[in-house]
């Protein structure tokens, strides 16, 4: 039979690579990489090829699911919304607006017919318990663009293609493929920057993107800070801050300067690890380049400095003149805008969580509360939730705490194509239709790529008679839950319209209808200096010393010293992404991947063996995995996988319940957080090891 291509962007991660899809008649045969996307060309990472399995799923949900006891049966997709608008409506009615949450899970952002249709939902619900994943993710950086810039979306990107040193902290993105940094095919870039200059990775693991750096440092985990404060002394020390191009536009750098320089660091080895001289020659490499960077992801976001640590990257790009730079770092201008009027520019602390009185940012309470709000009696108390494409038991704190609450709730939807372990607990499940049968625009991707693009992906294959596409769930649960519980309900437009719209206030000159006649991309060049004109603070100008900040940076000196012991970090390979992909042949075959790392000194020192059976402990809970010896961690780092742990009674997923390993989230402490932000500080958890 003859094979046809179709082409779209894959769905599965940040890098938004293009795909070629080969069918025969209907179905789906084959996948490779889009040689003619001028953003990817031709890369494919093995999750793009996974799609088959996810395709082929046996497990996955194509019809509604009601819970009966223990057991589950199929329903209609009317009866099923109907029910679900009616009993958070009626949750509501007896409970207050607050008793009905929702979480919403990573997936979201992949999808139009998510990001673009759940907040009319959510605004209707009118609950200030909305939670997502961002909180366990990336929080922090948010925060600083609101902070410094206005806008928690304007986000300066690494100008990766052109910049001569890059300065990488607690970022893997071989291994992830990018975040908050679109750039598929990433390792060749990389090399090619090591070809012409230089890249730096500090982190305290020698992780696959380290071992294509030009150097790679050892740190101390949670100890960034420290760090990035020397480093910035080390700078200053080199000359004055190169800021002719920001002239008028900054307000507050010499306080946040002189509050730098005041903090001691004469004990910053004995903190992080890293011996002075090092630093110092960082800077002098740094400021010397023609073009430089410094960009810090997971492993500075998810500690307890993690927003300070995101401000102080933002301080050196500023003080040595690359930000808002080529070669720098620079916001996107995307075709669809994810900044400017109209869109959500953030806040903070408008309302407070019920039992911890943590405040809200951009509209969410932090995740970590997520199980207490459920388990607390009184008013408020949290009786009822949606999740969205989310398995918060595997991936935020405490899991097996959240997994308990979840199970006394009153009322559970989940909108999602498995029974894992969190939507197990549902009373509904709604599963949307395959991807490939909807259209779909990456707002947020590629507004935060390394260069400006735009990519339609059309619908490849019709769906079935019985299934409907996210879209469609997101508006059709509004309208039963508006009509249900009396508020008015206007439905959006369909996505190619909105998405047209979403363009239009842009100034690309693009259309839907461009966009349909480029069926591999479009390439708009490259990034560009704009951050200055796109700024949105009260000031007119780059906040450069925000009280929360300028906090923050107090805190960090008066917090006691590291009393050592072990720390956990966690990690990431190129086949998993966080817990939802394990059901996939294609992605669990292989070696194993789910032990737990140590350096050999450490294990010596414990009387552990390469290969053995271990307990690790922490101050909430303990897990058994397999151990293996590793020089490619600092000794005192542990290292773990997260996104494992697939071992609950209840759920369907075959494959995944036979992929051995246990749930890094059953560690982690729901109390640990970045303070000014509230996101998880999963990073630098310490921890015990012992014999199991």
């Amino acid at each position: 039979m003859a094979r046809t291509a179709r082409f779209r962007a894959c769905p599965l991660c940040e890098a938004i690579c293009g795909l070629e899809l080969q069918y025969e008649a209907d179905t789906l045969v084959a996948i490779r990489g889009d040689a003619a996307d001028p953003f990817s060309r031709g890369h494919v990472c093995p999750k793009g090829n996974a799609l088959l399995d996810l395709e082929a799923d046996p497990d996955r949900l194509r019809r509604p699911l009601r819970r009966r006891g223990k057991d589950w049966e199929e329903i209609g997709w009317d009866e099923a919304l109907a029910e679900a608008g009616e009993r958070l409506a009626a949750v509501q009615r007896e409970h207050g607006a607050d008793a009905v949450g929702a979480y919403l899970g990573n997936p979201n952002v992949h999808h139009f017919g998510h990001i673009a249709y759940l907040p009319p939902l959510l605004r209707s619900l009118r609950s200030r318990n909305l939670f997502s994943a961002s909180s366990v993710d990336q929080w922090p950086s948010q925060l600083v663009d609101w902070l410094m810039y206005g806008h928690q979306f304007l986000l300066p990107i690494p100008d990766l293609d052109r910049t001569d040193y890059f300065l990488m902290l607690g970022a893997n993105p071989v291994a992830s493929n990018g975040s908050l940094m679109t750039a598929p095919g990433i390792a060749r870039r990389l090399e090619a920057l090591v070809a012409r200059g230089r890249l730096v990775v500090v982190d305290p693991r020698r992780t696959e993107t380290a071992a294509i750096a030009s150097e790679h440092v050892f740190i101390r985990p949670g100890s960034d800070a420290w760090f990035l404060v020397a480093l910035l002394q080390a700078l200053l020390a080199l000359g004055p801050p190169r800021t002719e191009a920001y002239a008028g536009k900054l307000n507050g750098l010499e306080p946040a300067l002189r509050a730098l320089q005041a903090v001691d660091t004469a004990d910053v080895e004995a903190r992080t690890g890293v011996p002075r001289a090092r630093i110092d020659a960082i800077a002098a490499d740094f400021r010397a380049a023609p073009a430089a960077v410094a960009y810090g992801r997971m492993g500075v976001s998810t500690q307890a400095h993690g927003t300070l640590c995101q401000w102080l990257i933002q301080l050196v790009n500023l003080v040595t003149g690359n930000l808002d730079r080529v070669g720098g770092a620079l916001p996107n201008e995307p075709a669809f805008p994810v900044t400017g009027p109209g869109t959500a520019a953030g806040h903070r602390d408008r309302w407070r969580s019920r039992v911890r009185g943590l405040p809200e940012f951009a509209g969410e309470l932090p995740v970590s509360v997520l199980a207490e709000e459920i388990l607390t009696p009184g008013e408020g108390q949290l009786r009822a939730l949606l999740t969205c494409a989310g398995n918060p038991v595997l991936s935020t704190p405490d899991g097996r705490g959240l997994d308990r609450a979840l199970a006394g709730l009153d009322f559970m939807v989940s909108i999602d194509v498995c029974l894992n372990e969190t939507t197990r607990h549902a009373h509904l499940v709604l599963p949307p239709a395959s991807p490939l049968t909807q259209p779909h625009y990456d707002i947020h991707f590629n507004a935060f790529a390394v260069r400006r693009v735009a990519r339609l992906s059309l619908p490849l294959q019709e769906r079935a008679a019985d299934e409907r596409a996210d879209w469609e769930i997101l508006d059709g649960l509004g309208a039963a839950y508006a009509a249900a519980a009396g508020k008015p309900w206007r439905p959006l437009l369909p996505p190619l319209a909105l998405l047209d719209a979403g363009l239009a206030r842009g100034d690309s000159g693009l259309d839907v209808a461009a966009l349909a006649a480029a069926p591999h991309g479009l390439d708009l060049g490259p990034l560009r200096p704009s951050l200055l004109s796109r700024l949105e603070t009260e000031s007119g100008a780059i906040d450069c010393a925000p009280p929360l900040l300028m906090a923050a940076l107090e805190a960090l000196v008066a917090a006691p010293a590291d009393a050592g012991g072990l720390r956990l970090v966690g990690r990431r390979h190129v086949r998993s992404n966080n817990s939802w992909m394990h059901n996939a042949p294609r992605l669990v075959k292989g070696k194993p991947r789910h032990q737990l790392m140590m350096h050999p000194d450490d294990l010596a020192a414990r009387g552990l063996a390469d290969g053995a059976r271990v307990r690790v402990s922490s101050a909430v809970g303990s897990i058994e995995t397999d151990v293996v010896a590793s020089d490619a961690l600092m000794p005192g780092v542990a290292c773990l996988p997260h996104g494992f742990g697939h071992d609950r009674p209840g759920t369907r997923q075959a494959r995944a319940r036979d992929v051995a390993g246990a749930s890094y989230n059953d560690l982690t402490d729901p109390s640990a957080l970045d303070p000014p932000s509230g996101n998880a500080a999963l990073n630098g958890l310490p921890v015990t090891v012992t014999a199991a």
